[in-house]
């Protein structure tokens, strides 16, 4: 049995043992005690704010994102349709599987004329004709998403405003349609429109907070959910969800500017390797094209590779928070 051979059952054991592992653990014993504690809390006590806590929770939970969980488990086709609609650019799904594979081919082609490896070129691109259009749209999802976080709260201080004047709902969400630019205009002109076909508020909300999978978004239309089932001032309720999600902004503005230099850090780190290398190759293919035909060399840079993505893993995990 060759090194390859050898390599591939070590890792596909140790795929087992993860796997095994996963399914034999089970839900943590105190995550269950703890829901179990809470929801007899919430059932019998008296406390004003616990039974707000417990109607936030059912709306919570009643509203979550269904077209999502369906598109992400049987139809792979609509949940990557959800994520392009969600860069707000006019990408289908056709331009999106050609971009793919003539960037899979391109990179494919180049390599093998320079190195001669079939297999390893096929290899390579393939990773980076599927990985690198995911990042490209992963970037303009970050970005819409930043920049309709950024005029949400002024959005919301216009419904107060239009609220506070005596306008009604439906109508304050058509003012903020025509008066905030970008995405939050684009959204609630959406809202207005299937408001006039027909549909109710909350489902137009709810399909809108679905396709766009932003938090801020959810508080909002939990918000509302939550106001029409207690009642009370709908403006006050709005402006405190205003002042929120701006402290929640300038909070993601302060842990960004924290973790800036480790992040710098780890691009640094990681992608320093991989540019020497391809330097060295382009420059001088013979000094470093044993890596592409020694199968010990092969099996010492997958290794190096393994080790670096879990080092880049670790490093990405200790400068992520969630707010």
């Amino acid at each position: 049995m060759s090194i390859l051979q050898l390599l591939l059952v070590g890792g596909g054991l140790m795929t087992l043992m993860v796997v095994g592992y996963t399914v034999m653990s089970g839900p943590s014993a105190a995550k269950e005690s703890q829901r179990r504690l809470q929801a007899v809390r919430f059932r019998h006590s008296q406390s004003t704010d616990t039974k707000v806590e417990s109607q936030l929770k059912k709306a919570i939970a009643s509203r979550k994102p269904k077209r999502h969980a369906v598109a992400g488990s049987s139809s792979r086709s609509e949940a990557l349709a959800m994520r392009l609609d969600r860069t707000g650019k006019d990408w289908s799904l056709t331009q999106y599987m050609y971009a793919s594979l003539g960037l899979a081919l391109a990179i494919a082609l180049v390599i093998y004329l320079r190195s001669g490896a079939l297999l390893l070129s096929m290899g390579i691109g393939l990773v980076i004709g599927g990985g690198l259009p995911h990042m490209v749209v992963n970037y303009f999802i970050k970005k819409r998403t930043a920049n309709f976080n950024a005029k949400f709260p002024d959005a919301i201080e216009l419904l107060v405003r239009g609220l506070r004047s005596g306008l009604p709902v439906t109508e304050t969400l058509a003012v903020v349609a025509q008066e905030v630019p970008g995405p939050v205009g684009i959204e609630f002109k959406g809202i207005v429109e299937r408001i006039k076909i027909g549909k109710t508020m909350e489902e137009s909300l709810q399909e809108t907070a679905d396709r766009l999978g932003i938090p801020e978004f959810n508080f909002f239309c939990i918000t509302l959910a939550i106001q029409r089932e207690t009642g009370g001032n709908l403006a006050e309720t709005l402006s405190n969800l205003a002042e929120v999600l701006r402290k929640r902004s300038q909070m993601k503005l302060k842990i960004r500017a924290m973790s800036s230099e480790s992040k710098a850090s780890a691009y640094i780190v990681g992608a320093l390797p991989f540019i020497v290398f391809g330097m060295i190759w382009w420059i001088n293919p013979g000094y470093i094209g044993g890596f592409f035909e020694d199968d010990r060399l092969i099996v010492a840079g997958m290794g190096g590779m393994v080790w670096m993505s879990i080092g880049a893993f670790i490093m990405a995990k200790m400068v992520s928070f969630e707010i």
